[in-house]
C-alpha cells in the first residue's frame, strides 16, 4: 500500500521505506526540530504499530549513523541505533540525500523544560560512556579536532565585512536590525576571534587525547523518559576531540533561554564522575561556537530569500547569543577568568 491517497504519505517516502527497510508506512507526520535547512525529517507510523524519526539529509556524511550503531553495539546507554537498511546500510540515498530510519523513543524534548536530576545525572552517565568508548576501525574514519577553526573564522571576517558594510537607508527591517546588533558587538566579536587564533595556536602545541564527541549535546538534542531516561539524538557533528568539546555545554553553556545552573551541573558530574577540564580549551570551544553561531544566524537573518517567521526568529537567536546569558557573553567571561581579556 503505497498511494498518497490510501496512506496519507509521500507516494516517493512510502516507497523508499517499504524498498530499503521492509516497512509499510501508513503516516508520516512532518517534524520541524533542527536548524539543519538541507533535511526532513518525520515522524513516521507503520503498519505495524511501530513509530520512527525518518530523516532525509542533504548535507554532512553519515558519521553520525554510524557513530550511534557502534555506540549502541559498545552498550552506551541512551543511543539510539539505526536501523539497518536490506542492503546492511545504516541510510540509502534517494536524490542526492541520505535516508535514514531510526526508532522514535520519545515526544519529551529536555529544551521544554522537565529535565529532573536523575535526567541530568542520565546525562552525565551517557556522555562518560561515550568518552569512554573504543575508538574502533568504524569511529576512526571521524573527523578530528585539530583546533584550526579555518571555516569558523572566515565566516566571522566575512559576515563581519558584510553586515558593516550594510546600507541602512536600503536594507529592509530584519537585514537592518541584524546589522545593528552586529555593529554594537563588533569589538567584541574581532577581539573574541583574536583570542580563539591565539588559543588555537597554544592547543595545537600541546594535543590531548582525543575521544569520541557528540560535537553539539546541548538540550534541544536531548529526549527524556520515565525514571531519569534520556537519548542523546542529532550526532551529525561527532568528532575525536577532547572531552572539552562536549563538556562546554554544561559547564559553559550553549542556549541564552535555557542556562545550566549549578545544581543542574553538580547533578550532571553526579553521573559522569570526577574530572579536571582544561580551562583553555573550555574557553576555546566556547569562543568558536559563539563565533559560529553569530555568524550562521546573522546570515539567516540578512537573508532577504527566507521566509520572515524564520528571520525573526534568528533574530531572536542572535539576540539570546549576545545577552548576558549567551555564548558571546560567556565566551568572554571565560577569557576574563583566564587573564585573556582587556577591559
Amino acid at each position: 500500500m503505497t498511494s498518497e491517497m490510501a496512506t496519507g504519505v509521500d507516494e516517493r517516502l512510502a516507497r523508499w521505506m517499504a524498498d530499503d527497510f521492509g516497512l509499510t508506512v501508513v503516516s508520516a507526520v512532518p517534524v520541524g526540530y533542527g536548524a539543519d535547512a538541507t533535511a526532513e525529517l518525520w515522524r513516521a507510523t507503520t503498519a505495524d504499530g511501530g513509530q520512527y524519526a525518518v530523516k532525509l539529509s542533504g548535507g554532512g556524511t553519515p558519521a553520525g549513523l554510524v557513530v550511534t550503531a557502534q555506540l549502541a553495539h559498545q552498550g552506551v546507554p541512551g543511543i539510539v541505533a539505526p536501523r539497518v537498511s536490506r542492503a546492511g546500510e545504516v541510510s540509502t540515498v534517494h536524490e542526492g540525500r541520505r535516508l535514514s530510519v531510526v526508532p522514535w523513543v520519545s515526544d519529551e524534548r529536555a529544551i521544554a523544560g522537565g529535565m529532573r536530576p536523575a535526567h541530568w545525572r542520565a546525562y552525565g552517565e551517557l556522555l562518560a560512556a561515550t568518552h569512554a568508548v573504543a575508538v574502533t576501525d568504524q569511529l576512526a574514519g571521524l573527523p578530528r579536532e585539530d583546533h584550526t577553526h579555518a571555516v569558523v573564522g572566515a565566516a566571522a571576517r566575512e559576515m563581519d565585512r558584510r553586515l558593516r558594510a550594510v546600507d541602512d537607508r536600503a536594507a529592509d527591517r530584519w537585514t537592518r536590525a541584524v546589522a545593528g546588533h552586529w555593529r554594537e558587538a563588533a569589538d567584541d566579536l574581532a577581539t573574541l576571534l583574536d583570542r580563539v587564533d591565539r588559543m588555537g595556536a597554544e592547543l595545537r602545541a600541546r594535543p590531548a587525547d582525543l575521544v569520541v564527541c557528540h560535537g553539539d549535546p546541548h538540550l534541544g538534542n536531548l529526549l527524556l523518559g520515565p525514571d531519569g531516561r534520556v537519548w542523546l539524538i542529532d550526532w551529525d557533528d561527532a568528532v575525536l576531540a577532547p572531552r572539552e568539546r562536549d563538556l562546554m555545554f554544561v559547564l559553559g553553556g550553549a542556549l541564552a533561554f535555557a542556562p545550566v545552573t549549578p545544581v543542574q551541573q553538580a547533578a550532571f558530574f553526579e553521573g559522569y564522575g570526577p574530572v579536571e577540564p582544561d580551562p583553555v580549551r573550555l574557553a576555546y570551544h566556547l569562543g568558536v561556537r559563539a563565533l559560529d553561531d553569530m555568524s550562521s544566524w546573522a546570515g539567516d537573518v540578512a537573508d532577504a530569500e527566507r521566509p520572515e517567521a524564520d528571520r525573526v526568529r534568528a533574530l531572536r537567536i542572535v539576540a539570546g547569543l549576545l545577552s548576558p546569558v549567551g555564548l558571546v557573553s560567556l565566551a568572554r567571561q571565560a577569557l576574563r577568568d583566564l587573564g585573556r581579556w582587556d577591559g
